[in-house]
């Protein structure tokens, strides 16, 4: 039988299986912090291929290439701003390799990640200029036999726009994912439901949003019931942290056990995640329990954010219904007036 398109399987399918983290891994392989991941793509590509095909055999139906930093502007910062096609179909070919070579059908998509830069009016950046860098990685994304461009850790409005822009210029299907890692809020000050509404206005529409990385698995999935609710038509990413990072003895650690990780799974399906998968942190170990927990699951009642709290730990008090920006703000006009 003839495999799916990636849309087919999204629309067709209850849930989809997204991979883990590449950085942290990548680390436990030997990647030294300060070094660019994407250059493994050409200079390890073994070590690549074998990270892509341990997730796949811990059960994801999507995995990411090794591309998050993989435009001109990030690539600069190691001289590499002229190799961004080079990089970006290696990174394919890795991935492509596995996928092809799996027992069940994997899609490849291609991770785009943000510029770096601070976009105007706020910074100095150009809009134009951010489309085109991420156009040029999304041809070449394209044109190794990705399956999906996946735009993710959006902060701000004006680089969601333009990802979305520019990947649009390749023709393939669409994911973007926000990164909500300050007090419910992204950087930039977007709200879960602030998101739901600007991935509804945008000229191309992503075939599903959603939320990766923040600060762990219980605001992310606060997160996800603030997406859902703004855009209940949606179909949503839950990618999180495999549990909050903790320093010590010179590294990151992050707190997620594999039974953690396991009810994050299940909780976000029933918050109303379809693709669910994790981020920093999160090993082909935790990946395989999530799909176990996954699998012996059917969606459930909506979660509260007391069942979140209880489960998974604490949550923003943005997610609890008090926005402490907008309050602050208005104690300020208060006391002006």
């Amino acid at each position: 039988m003839a495999k799916q398109s990636f849309t087919e399987a999204l629309n067709s399918r209850p849930w989809m299986l997204a991979d883990g983290a590449t950085g942290t891994n990548y680390f436990q392989m030997g990647l030294m912090s300060g070094d660019a991941p994407e250059l493994w793509n050409v200079e390890h590509p073994d070590r690549v291929r074998s990270l892509h095909k341990r997730f796949i055999e811990a059960g994801a139906d999507i995995i990411l290439t090794n591309t998050f930093g993989g435009n001109r502007h990030r690539l600069k910062l190691h001289n590499g701003q002229d190799r961004v096609r080079e990089l970006n179909m290696a990174a394919v070919k890795n991935a492509r390799a596995e996928a092809d070579a799996a027992g069940h059908d994997v899609y490849v998509a291609g991770s785009i990640g943000p510029t770096g830069e601070i976009y105007m009016p706020v910074g100095t950046f150009p809009y134009e200029e951010g489309v085109s860098a991420f156009a040029e990685q999304a041809a070449a994304l394209k044109d190794a036999g990705a399956d999906v461009l996946w735009i993710e850790t959006m902060s701000g409005e004006e680089e969601l726009r333009a990802a979305v822009e520019g990947a649009a210029t390749a023709g393939l299907p669409i994911v973007t994912t926000m990164s909500f890692d300050t007090n419910g809020r992204t950087m930039m000050g977007i709200t879960p439901t602030a998101f739901g509404a600007l991935a509804s206005a945008l000229p191309t529409q992503p075939v599903a949003i959603g939320a990766n990385c923040g600060v762990g698995a219980s605001e992310l999935i606060a997160t996800v019931m603030g997406i859902t609710a703004a855009r209940p038509d949606a179909h949503v990413v839950a990618k999180g942290n495999c549990g909050v990072p903790q320093y010590r003895d010179g590294h990151i650690h992050y707190t997620g056990t594999p039974e953690l990780m396991a009810d994050y799974a299940r909780i976000a399906l029933d918050a109303g995640a379809r693709i669910i998968g994790g981020c920093c942190g999160t090993s082909p170990e935790h990946l395989a329990s999530m799909r176990k927990a996954l699998e012996g699951h059917s969606k459930g009642t909506k979660p509260s954010i007391e069942m979140v709290e209880n489960k998974l730990g604490a949550v923003s008090a943005l997610a609890k219904g008090v926005d402490q920006a907008a309050d602050g703000a208005a104690r300020r006009e208060r006391r002006r007036s």
